[in-house]
């Protein structure tokens, strides 16, 4: 079956959806927003910690936000793509607002603004310890309210399409690829339908489903990233990949694995040893509010030298009746496993959280594809550079949503669809019964990863890791092609190109650099 919208969004977290409510404003594009679960299962939900904005203009401004911005991103982050973000961040702002998202306040009424590791000022925007559950909740409501927008929940983007698809040979170096669409698939019938669009926006999210622990849901398994390298589009910055440092330490639960947010260390929560003893000192002046990737290595190297599980969280000196205020859904979770945050540690790992490389666009949210624009954690803007501020994800998602709404109105009345796309052909496959051997090869790239492209990593490790994984994909691909397409075989072939993609990048960069730490190179270059 083939379906026709002017626009087609993939994903449905804060970047799908604000790019969907920017477009449907204009009343005369049909929009189809596609996410392979249901609407409210997005990363965004997940995120706890806030957005950053420059709002207290009495102490704050823009300079101290991209200055802090480009130090975190070890200064290789794109000075245009910070600009443009830290300065559009308050416009954007007022959109999440107009669309009914809710933001905690003071009693005078001013934003009750957070300070997270890396941030120079108070800036950090919040609801509570759910700030993106409360982002998806008001964006949600706004979607589902709008009759210019058609959702297509659990619906599985399996290839974009493009001149590849019409018979012609495609390579990383065909001039003006084309996107005229996806082929996706649908849940009541099992079969894949193609979607043809006159542009399609890539939304899809993370990666963090790769590695054996993660904060992010299951559903992070690179497919924007990866269908978008199989179609030949320009990726960059892959083994930049931010492991958050506290994640709560739970061997029962680690995909996903619950977040302690950063904002905790911002209200003055303290990192230990089981024993009490501080450590941060020995590692940055600026103690456990220190960027992400220093406190990371950090905690991972404590736990090396003292053959540690985990590490601790300690703000059992803050009040404990403002401590509950503050992280309600946090000492919920943590009291759900006998741990009062009030009087105990909080035993903290980490745990691969955000990717900070993927699809590169310029500032249009252009990729290299023509018609195709990806925004959010699935795109390279250069914000981040070698490693995220925190904070700076949420924001970027709506700036650049904005910035492709903006060039999709200047140039969508010039494409047409394509009806030559033929449409997908599964003849002579058959239903696939090995169900066990994906679940399988699931686990064996989490374990590839945890255990070589981690938090410190090494030559060695790295070419043992593309050794594994080649064999991966080779097994993969092969059943991929004899039998029926499903969502687990798709999000298997997913994983391991996204695999392949950090694994590949991270050998390739010949320094210790951010988020990427190799004992090979220790020093920087």
């Amino acid at each position: 079956m083939t379906k026709h919208y002017d626009i087609l969004i993939i994903g449905g977290g804060v970047a799908g959806m604000s790019f969907a409510l920017k477009m449907a404003r204009e009343k005369k594009y049909s929009i189809a927003l596609c996410c392979k679960t249901t609407l409210d299962e997005a990363n965004t939900q997940k995120a706890q910690g806030g957005v950053a904005s420059v709002t207290n203009l009495l102490v704050d401004d823009f300079e101290k936000h991209i200055h802090d911005t480009m130090v975190a991103g070890d200064w290789i982050s794109d000075p245009k793509a910070v600009r443009q973000v830290v300065t559009q961040a308050p416009e954007q702002i007022k959109e999440l607002l107009s669309w009914g998202v809710n933001f905690d306040r003071k009693e005078d009424g001013s934003f009750d603004l957070h300070r997270e590791g890396g941030h120079s000022e108070f800036r950090i925007l919040h609801h509570a310890d759910d700030t993106g559950a409360e982002i998806q909740r008001g964006l949600m409501k706004a979607v589902r309210e709008n009759e210019m927008i058609d959702v297509l929940e659990n619906h599985f983007a399996v290839e974009i399409i493009t001149q590849h698809h019409l018979g012609q040979h495609v390579t990383r170096r065909t001039p003006d690829i084309e996107c005229y669409g996806a082929y996706i698939l649908n849940p009541e019938t099992q079969k894949i339908d193609t979607y043809l669009s006159r542009i399609t926006l890539m939304a899809t999210g993370g990666t963090g489903a790769v590695y054996a622990t993660t904060t992010n849901p299951n559903i992070a398994t690179g497919d924007g990233t990866a269908m978008a390298y199989r179609a030949k589009a320009k990726v960059q910055d892959m083994e930049f990949v931010q492991f958050h440092p506290t994640a709560l330490y739970n061997p029962q639960e680690t995909h996903p694995a619950y977040l302690i947010t950063e904002a905790m260390r911002g209200y003055g929560g303290i990192l230990r040893l089981p024993n009490g003893e501080e450590f941060m000192q020995k590692y940055d002046e600026r103690l456990s509010l220190a960027p992400r990737d220093i406190v990371a290595r950090a905690i991972d190297n404590e736990m090396k030298l003292h053959a540690l599980d985990h590490v601790c969280l300690d703000v059992t000196h803050k009040d404990a009746e403002e401590t509950k205020h503050h992280f309600p859904n946090i000492y919920q979770k943590c009291l759900s496993i006998g741990i009062d945050i009030t009087k105990d540690y909080i035993p903290v790992v980490p745990s691969a959280h955000y990717q900070c490389g993927g699809i590169k666009v310029d500032l249009d949210a252009c990729s290299s594809i023509n018609r195709l624009y990806a925004v959010g954690e699935c795109s390279c803007t250069g914000l981040h550079g070698g490693n995220r501020l925190a904070s700076n994800s949420l924001i970027e998602a709506v700036v650049y949503a904005e910035a492709a709404a903006k060039h999709a109105k200047h140039c969508i009345d010039q494409y047409d669809f394509n009806d030559n796309v033929p449409e997908w052909n599964d003849e002579g496959t058959m239903t696939n019964e090995e169900k066990v051997l994906i679940s399988q090869d699931i686990k064996e790239v989490g374990q590839i990863m945890s255990t070589y492209v981690g938090i410190v990593r090494s030559n060695l490790r790295l070419r043992r890791a593309l050794e594994r994984l080649d064999i991966l994909y080779e097994e993969t691909e092969d059943l991929f092609k004899r039998v029926k397409a499903t969502r687990d075989i798709c999000e298997l072939r997913n994983i391991i190109s996204t695999a392949y993609l950090i694994t590949r990048s991270a050998l390739n960069r010949k320094e210790s650099r951010g988020l990427h730490y190799t004992i090979d190179y220790p020093h920087k270059s």
